[in-house]
């Protein structure tokens, strides 16, 4: 029952981040990049990070309007970073979300302008017009604004990609291998919650709680993601499975083991519950439900 709730409620709520995003990303932009920025970031994509933000709203009973800009923006900031790292650049993959990349689709020049353009939309989004006497609006938008930043940059996605570059044909240990996934992927995943939460009440064990929940989660998806690598094919993962192997970058699978990585993911997977459980949040349906489907998906 709690799944066929959570299935209607994932729905409506992904319906209403599609919706947005759709208004929002400017088909009009000059020079095909309006059609490149929404081939990159129109539908495709789990919209993990939407649901997340919306899930630890709705958890703290916050205003949903602010949590659907703030889901949309995270969401711009992640599609930004995939077309990014697509490129020849980077991890030159040609697959992306079933369909070709957009430096393939649209030219490496394009590409990486539309990234450009998608990272400052996303602050744009966070950042409307308010009377500028209010100031506690203008103090929550710096919140989320702060949040994001920090996310996507040195600390966060940018810091781990470099990371990750740099990597190629080593074999970190684990407390290097946590370090670079922490920033690259778990990072977003856990400003993802905190951003939702900002958009509410929410105290300070409450918020720790919830900082605890995303890091245990950004690392399990992670760790997933590393397992469904070696054992799903391309069709199924909507991009190139294989690659980090054939790349030689290391993984959880390729330092722990099949079976070593799936204990680690349980164990995050745990770990993320029992935070979830500390936090005493009114609502934690979705935000466990989501902490499920991390760890049981299968792309």
């Amino acid at each position: 029952m709690i799944r066929s709730a959570f299935d209607a409620w994932a729905r409506t709520q992904l319906a209403r981040v599609e919706a947005r995003l759709d208004e929002l990303v400017p088909a009009d932009a000059p020079a095909g990049l309006g059609e490149a920025m929404r081939y990159g970031v129109l539908d495709g994509g789990k919209r993990l990070r939407p649901l997340l933000v919306l899930a630890a709203a709705q958890a703290v009973e916050g205003d949903g309007d602010l949590a659907l800009r703030a889901a949309c923006a995270v969401e711009l900031i992640h599609a930004y970073s995939l077309i990014h790292d697509d490129m020849p650049c980077m991890d030159n993959d040609v697959l992306r979300r079933g369909k070709p990349t957009v430096h393939v689709q649209y030219g490496e020049a394009r590409a990486m302008l539309a990234g450009d353009a998608m990272q400052a939309l996303a602050f744009e989004v966070l950042t409307p017009e308010v009377d500028g006497d209010d100031l506690t609006a203008l103090a929550l938008q710096a919140r989320l604004c702060s949040l994001l930043a920090r996310a996507s940059g040195v600390q966060g996605m940018a810091g781990g990609q470099a990371i990750d570059l740099a990597s190629v044909g080593q074999q970190l240990d684990e407390h290097a291998l946590q370090d670079m996934h922490r920033r690259k992927t778990g990072a977003l995943l856990q400003a993802s919650v905190l951003m939702g939460a900002a958009c509410g009440r929410c105290d300070a064990t409450a918020w720790q709680a919830l900082s605890d929940y995303g890091a245990a989660i950004g690392l399990a998806f992670q760790v997933v993601d590393d397992i469904l690598d070696v054992t799903q094919a391309s069709d199924v993962l909507g991009k190139t499975a294989g690659k980090d192997a054939d790349q030689n970058k290391p993984t959880y699978v390729s330092l722990l083991g099949l079976d070593g990585a799936r204990a680690r993911a349980d164990a995050l997977h745990a770990r993320a519950r029992s935070a979830l459980q500390a936090s005493a949040v009114p609502d934690q349906r979705w935000l466990a439900m989501l902490a499920d489907r991390v760890v049981e998906r299968e792309s």
